[in-house]
């Protein structure tokens, strides 16, 4: 029996192994189950978990740069808040607040002679903590230390100020050569914690010992 193949001429042969071996291998791409098959829908499926991965990992580095971001604000504002903590204190810190008051007066050649505790105010957020106070020296002295406590660490407004001639004054005591004025006032620093403030001291409470306050 004649073999059409061997009657082809060398160029239609090659033609046909060339349109067979086509066919192979489009059978082996397409053809569900075969080897080929599979293995490119592997290769695919691998293409595109490396993809979900490259995605996850760009997201995540956004993530990794906000994360130092926030930390660096984080500390910003530990800082703030240890600033603010020095400012108005959580503690009423009474004998640190006499201690700073008692410095500013020696810093300023001041005398100090009264500093009476009052009663504690409560407000919405802090507490006030109202001190009555008299001190005696030459003018630029008492300006000079009422400058040095608004540059204190802690807040202290002054109110109620009077300005009286100790030669005057009710109460008399042996004054420093250059004494020319003795102010009475009220000294208020604050706090913020709430544990024992409604606790507020009597009125009239006695007057806290200040070695600036010994002539």
């Amino acid at each position: 029996m004649a073999n059409p193949f061997r009657d082809m001429s060398v160029i239609m042969q090659g033609l046909v192994a060339l349109a067979i071996a086509v066919i192979l291998v489009l059978a082996g791409l397409y053809v569900p189950g075969s080897p080929v098959a599979q293995e490119r829908a592997d290769y695919d499926n691998a293409v595109q978990a490396r993809t979900k991965l490259n995605q996850e990992v760009t997201q995540l580095q956004v993530y990794k740069q906000r994360y130092g971001e926030l930390k660096q604000q984080m500390d910003a504002l530990n800082k703030q808040l240890d600033t603010l903590k020095t400012i108005v204190p959580e503690e009423k810190e009474v004998d640190e607040f006499i201690r700073q008051v008692q410095g500013a007066a020696a810093s300023s050649n001041v005398q100090l002679r009264k500093l009476t505790s009052q009663n504690i105010v409560p407000k919405e957020f802090h507490y006030e903590m109202p001190f009555e106070m008299q001190a005696d020296g030459p003018y630029f002295n008492l300006l000079d230390f009422f400058g040095r406590m608004s540059r204190l660490s802690r807040i202290i407004n002054v109110g109620d100020l009077k300005f009286e001639d100790p030669e005057k004054a009710t109460s008399k005591y042996p004054l420093r050569p250059g004494t020319t004025v003795s102010a009475v006032f009220t000294a208020t620093t604050f706090f913020t914690k709430p544990a024992d403030a409604s606790a507020a001291p009597a009125t009239g409470a006695k007057t806290q010992p200040t070695a600036a306050g010994k002539p």
